[in-house]
């Protein structure tokens, strides 16, 4: 059974950071293309971030977080992040891991990811 549990989420004020983790289980962690979602009240799930499976390293962004969001994961601790640097009222939302099944690159679009943690949310006040 596969389990994805973010943490990490909470209260910060404008300018301010945040770190989120998502420990995975259940998956061949090193293998699974990993992403970061949310959807913010009344608005559909988005894209945030992404990062590939093993090997080089690749990351992707949306161009709303670029410059302030860092995705990385640890294989060996079957364990993804997303540091979120100079937080605005407009990153307020619900924050999702999720992950694809193995593939070469990143992977952008939702629809091909399997598996979803329940979401942590983030709320930035300014």
């Amino acid at each position: 059974q596969v389990q994805l549990i973010e943490s990490g989420g909470g209260l910060v004020q404008a300018g301010g950071s945040l770190s989120l983790s998502c420990a995975a289980s259940g998956l061949r962690f090193s293998r699974a293309a990993m992403g970061w979602f949310r959807q913010a009240p009344g608005k559909e799930r988005e894209f945030v971030a992404a990062a590939a499976s093993w090997g080089g390293g690749t990351t992707d962004y949306a161009d709303s977080v670029k410059g302030r969001f860092t995705i990385s994961r640890d294989n060996a601790k079957n364990t993804l992040y997303l540091q979120m640097n100079s937080l605005q009222p407009e990153d307020t939302a619900v924050y999702y891991c999720a992950a694809a099944g193995a593939r070469g690159g990143v992977v952008l679009d939702l629809n091909e990811y399997t598996y979803w943690g329940q979401g942590t949310q983030v709320t930035v006040s300014s």
